[in-house]
C-alpha cells in the first residue's frame, strides 16, 4: 500500500456516502438519514483532507531527504531525461564543472562534454532507446569532461537507467580523477628519474670498480714493457731497430690508459650532489609505493610504521629514493618464494639523526655472502649483478650516513640506513 492509498480510500467512501444520502432523501423524503449521511461524508472529507496533507508533507520530507543525500554526495550526480536534458545537478557537479544548476537545468548534457563526445552523444542516446544496445549504460569507464571555462579533464563515469514520474531517464555518477592522473604521472616521472639515476650510478660504480681492478694489470704491463725495452737496448744491434721503439710506445700508451682510468675514477667518486630540505617519510613513501607495485598480487603484506615527529633532512631526494627502492625491491624479490610474506618499512628519528629500516621475513642472507654483501659484483640473487647494494652504500656514505644489514628476530633480514641530522649530513 502506497502513501496515497489511505486518502484515496477516504475520498471514495465520502463520495459513496454522499451518493447514498441523496438517494435516501429522494426515496423517503425524510432529512434525518440524509443529514446523518452528509455528516459522515463531511467527517470523511475532513479525514481525507488531513490524510492528504499528511501524505503531501511526507512526500516533501522524503524529497527533501533525497535531495540532501544527492547534494551531500562526494561525487557529481546528474540526471537527464530521454532527450538528454539535465534534470538534476547536485553540488558536487557544481564544484566539478563550475556551473550553477540554473545554468544547466533543461539544457542538453552534451554541453559538459568535449569532442567527439559532444557530437556523438545524442545519436548514441537515441540509438540505445531504439535498440537497447548499450555501450556505457550499466557500466563504468574513464572518459573526458569539459569545465565551464573550457578545460578538459578526466573523469570516472558510471551511468544507470531509471524510470521516474516524468518517464524514462538516466542518472550519471561522476568522479573527477585529475588528481589521480597527476599522481600517476608523478609516479611515472619518479620512476623515470630513478631509472635514470640508477643507470648513472650503476655505470659510475662499475667504472670505479673497473678502474680499481684494471689499475694493477696496467701497472704490471708498464713495468714489463719498460723492463723489456731496457733488455732490448742492452742486447745491442742484434735486435731489429724498431723493437725498442715499439716497447717505448707500449709503455707510453699503458701510462696514458692509467691516467684516463684515474681521472674517470676521480670524477665518479667526487661528483657533486644536489641536496635540499626533504621529508624522509615522504621520500620513503614515494619510493616504497613505486617499489611495491604488484606486491599484493604475490601475496606480500606491506606495512608502514612511520615516525610522524621527523623533521626535514638536507639530502638528495632522488639518490635516497634510489636506496629505498633498491632495498624494498630486494625484499619483495626474496619474499615471492617465502612461506611468510611480511614486509615492514619503518622510519625513526632522534637528536642525532634519522633511520630507515626495511624488514622482510624471507630466507635470510647466506653466511658466505654476508661478509661480502656490499662488495661490488657480489650478489645473493641468482641473476644479480651485485651492484645495487654497493651503490646504495656509496650514496648513504656520501650523505654522511651508514648502511648495514642484520638478522630479523622474526626470521629474514633487516636492512637499515641512518642519516645524520642537521649540518652533519
Amino acid at each position: 500500500m502506497t502513501r496515497w492509498s489511505k486518502p484515496l480510500i477516504l475520498a471514495a467512501i465520502a463520495v459513496i456516502g454522499l451518493a447514498l444520502s441523496v438517494a435516501a432523501y429522494r426515496d423517503s423524503g425524510v432529512w434525518l438519514w440524509p443529514a446523518l449521511g452528509i455528516a459522515v461524508t463531511a467527517a470523511l472529507l475532513i479525514a481525507f483532507s488531513l490524510s492528504y496533507r499528511e501524505t503531501l508533507h511526507a512526500e516533501r520530507r522524503a524529497a527533501g531527504r533525497f535531495r540532501a543525500v544527492i547534494d551531500n554526495a562526494h561525487d557529481a550526480i546528474i540526471a537527464i531525461d530521454a532527450e538528454g536534458r539535465i534534470e538534476t545537478f547536485n553540488r558536487a557537479a557544481e564544484r566539478i564543472f563550475g556551473y550553477r544548476p540554473e545554468e544547466v537545468i533543461g539544457r542538453n548534457v552534451n554541453m559538459l562534454m568535449p569532442q567527439p563526445y559532444h557530437r556523438e552523444h545524442d545519436g548514441y542516446l537515441h540509438s540505445y532507446i531504439a535498440t537497447g544496445r548499450a555501450k556505457i549504460i550499466g557500466t563504468g569507464r574513464e572518459v573526458e569532461a569539459r569545465h565551464k571555462d573550457g578545460t578538459v579533464f578526466p573523469i570516472d563515469l558510471s551511468v544507470g537507467e531509471m524510470q521516474g514520474a516524468s518517464g524514462r531517464g538516466f542518472i550519471g555518477i561522476i568522479r573527477d580523477i585529475t588528481e589521480r592522473h597527476a599522481a600517476e604521472r608523478r609516479v611515472r616521472e619518479l620512476n623515470a628519474d630513478l631509472v635514470h639515476i640508477s643507470r648513472l650510478s650503476a655505470m659510475g660504480e662499475l667504472a670505479s670498480a673497473l678502474a680499481h681492478e684494471l689499475n694493477q694489470p696496467l701497472t704490471a704491463i708498464m713495468n714489463y714493457a719498460e723492463a723489456a725495452r731496457q733488455i732490448a737496448e742492452a742486447a745491442g744491434p742484434g735486435l731489429p731497430p724498431k723493437v725498442p721503439d715499439f716497447l717505448a710506445k707500449t709503455v707510453a700508451q699503458a701510462e696514458r690508459a692509467g691516467q684516463i682510468i684515474r681521472r674517470l675514477r676521480s670524477f665518479v667518486e667526487k661528483g657533486p650532489v644536489e641536496r635540499s630540505p626533504e621529508s624522509l617519510n615522504r621520500v620513503v613513501m614515494e619510493a616504497s609505493n613505486l617499489a611495491t607495485i604488484g606486491a599484493k598480487v604475490d601475496g606480500i603484506r606491506v606495512q608502514f610504521e612511520l615516525d610522524e615527529t621527523l623533521t626535514p633532512l638536507h639530502l638528495d631526494r632522488i639518490q635516497i629514493q634510489q636506496v629505498v627502492v633498491n632495498l624494498v625491491r630486494n625484499a619483495v624479490e626474496v619474499l615471492r618464494d617465502a612461506e611468510r610474506r611480511d614486509l615492514v618499512i619503518r622510519t625513526h628519528g632522534d637528536a642525532d639523526g634519522q633511520e630507515v629500516a626495511v624488514s622482510d621475513t624471507g630466507p635470510g642472507i647466506a653466511p658466505e655472502i654476508a661478509e661480502k654483501l656490499f662488495t661490488p659484483f657480489v650478489s645473493g640473487k641468482k641473476n644479480g649483478m651485485g651492484i645495487g647494494l654497493s651503490i646504495s652504500r656509496s650514496i648513504v656514505e656520501s650523505h654522511g650516513g651508514r648502511l648495514w644489514a642484520e638478522v630479523n628476530p622474526g626470521g629474514g633480514t633487516v636492512f637499515r640506513f641512518r642519516l645524520p641530522a642537521g649540518d652533519a649530513a
